[in-house]
C-alpha cells in the first residue's frame, strides 16, 4: 500500500480544498493550524492526505498522521521528505517543537532535545552538537570579571530607554553582553536593529553586542497549536527561552546577572519578567547556577514611560519632533533618514 504513497508540498493559502483536509488531519490529532504556516509536506494516497508536516523556514511544525497509518515506515519517511525540502530551500538546521511523549519517535528521525518542559513542551534540533557549538562561539566572546550582566532585547527601534538599561547594567557589572533578538517579525529588521543597539551603545567600553541566534527563542516563531491553554502557552514558552538561557548561553559566557526594565504596560512582557526570577533564579528547575534577575526602573520621558512601542506610534502618525525626544541621536540619525518607510 505505501507504495503507492506521494508526497507532495502543498500551500493552504492558496487550496481551500487543502487548507480544510489538513485542519480535520491535525484536529484527529488533537492539534490546531499553526498561524505561521502555510507550506505543508503532505503524503497522499488516492488523493487524499493521511499526513503532514508544515514548515515555517527552519522549524517543522503540525506533524500529524492519520491514526489508521501510524505506527509505520511512512512516519519516517515524511519526516524525510520534509527535512529534504527544508535542505533544498536552504535550511539545514532545523528545529522542532512536540510533545514530550513524542521524543522517541523524533530521535528515530534525526532529531535532539536542547530543553524539555515537564508535560508541555520539548525543544529538538537535528544536529546533536548544534547547541555545543553555538556555546563554543560563545565562549571564544568570554570576559574575565565576578559579576558578567546580560540583556536580551528586541529594540524595534533602539531608544533612550534601552541605552540607559545598557549604560546602567555596564556600571554595575565587569563586563555585559547584549543579545538582540534576531527575528524579521518586527517593523524595523534585525539588521537594523543590530546597527541601532551598536551605534548607541559603542561608547560604552565594557559591553559586547551579540546578534541572537535560534537559541533565543522569538515568541512569534514560538507554537501554539498543541496547547489549548493560554496559561500553558506562556508557560511553554517562557520556560524554553529562559532553560536555554540558563542552561547554555548563560554558562558559556560566565554570566551571573540578567538586566531587565520594569513593565507597567505590556501584561505579557510584565509576566515574563515574573517568569524570569522563576526559570533563572529557582534551584529546582536546574541544576545550573542560577541567575541572579535585576529590575530596573523604566525611564520617563514628558510622564510617558519610554518605549519602543510608543515611538513606532508616534512614528505612524507623523508626530516626529517627540520621536526625537524618546531616541538617542544614532537611531534618530537612522529614522530621519527613512521616514517615508514609517508612514501609515
Amino acid at each position: 500500500m505505501y507504495d503507492l504513497v506521494d508526497y507532495t508540498i502543498v500551500d493552504i493559502s492558496k487550496s481551500e480544498q487543502d487548507y480544510q483536509e489538513i485542519k480535520l488531519l491535525l484536529s484527529r490529532s488533537d492539534l490546531d493550524l499553526d498561524s505561521q504556516v502555510n507550506l505543508f509536506m503532505v503524503a497522499k494516497i488516492n488523493d487524499k492526505i493521511i499526513a503532514c508536516a508544515g514548515m515555517d523556514r527552519n522549524i517543522i511544525k503540525c506533524v500529524a498522521i492519520d491514526p489508521q497509518y501510524r505506527g509505520n515506515q511512512l512516519n519516517l519517511t515524511l519526516i524525510d521528505q520534509t527535512i529534504k525540502y527544508a535542505n533544498e530551500n536552504g535550511y539545514f538546521h532545523l528545529f522542532l517543537y512536540t510533545k514530550p511523549e513524542n521524543i522517541d519517535f523524533f530521535k528515530g528521525c534525526g532529531f535532539y532535545p536542547i530543553v524539555e518542559i515537564t508535560d508541555l513542551v520539548v525543544l529538538m534540533e537535528n544536529n546533536p552538537v548544534g547547541i555545543k557549538q553555538y556555546c563554543k562561539q560563545l565562549n571564544a566572546q568570554k570576559k574575565e570579571g565576578k559579576k558578567i550582566g546580560s540583556i536580551v532585547m528586541n529594540a524595534n527601534p533602539f531608544t533612550k530607554g534601552h541605552q540607559y538599561l545598557v549604560q546602567y547594567a555596564a556600571s554595575q557589572c565587569d563586563w555585559l553582553h547584549v543579545f538582540v533578538v534576531n527575528e524579521n517579525a518586527s517593523q524595523f529588521s534585525f539588521d537594523t536593529r543590530l546597527k541601532l543597539v551598536k551605534d548607541g551603545t559603542n561608547q560604552i567600553k565594557n559591553v559586547t553586542v551579540h546578534a541572537s541566534s535560534p537559541y533565543i527563542i522569538s515568541r512569534a516563531t514560538f507554537p501554539t497549536y498543541f496547547l489549548k491553554d493560554k496559561t500553558k502557552i506562556d508557560q511553554a514558552y517562557m520556560g524554553i527561552d529562559l532553560l536555554i538561557f540558563r542552561n547554555y548561553i548563560a554558562p558559556a559566557l560566565n554570566i551571573t546577572h540578567r538586566f531587565v526594565g520594569t513593565e507597567p504596560i505590556d501584561e505579557v512582557t510584565k509576566a515574563y519578567n515574573e517568569a524570569m526570577r522563576y526559570w533563572l533564579e529557582d534551584n529546582t528547575v536546574s541544576s545550573l547556577p542560577a541567575i541572579t534577575v535585576v529590575e530596573v526602573e523604566r525611564i520617563t520621558e514628558s510622564n510617558c514611560v519610554v518605549s519602543a512601542s510608543l515611538v513606532r506610534k508616534l512614528l505612524a502618525t507623523g508626530q516626529y519632533e517627540q520621536v526625537k525626544t524618546l531616541v538617542p541621536p544614532t537611531t534618530w540619525d537612522y529614522l530621519s533618514a527613512n521616514l517615508d518607510k514609517f508612514k501609515i
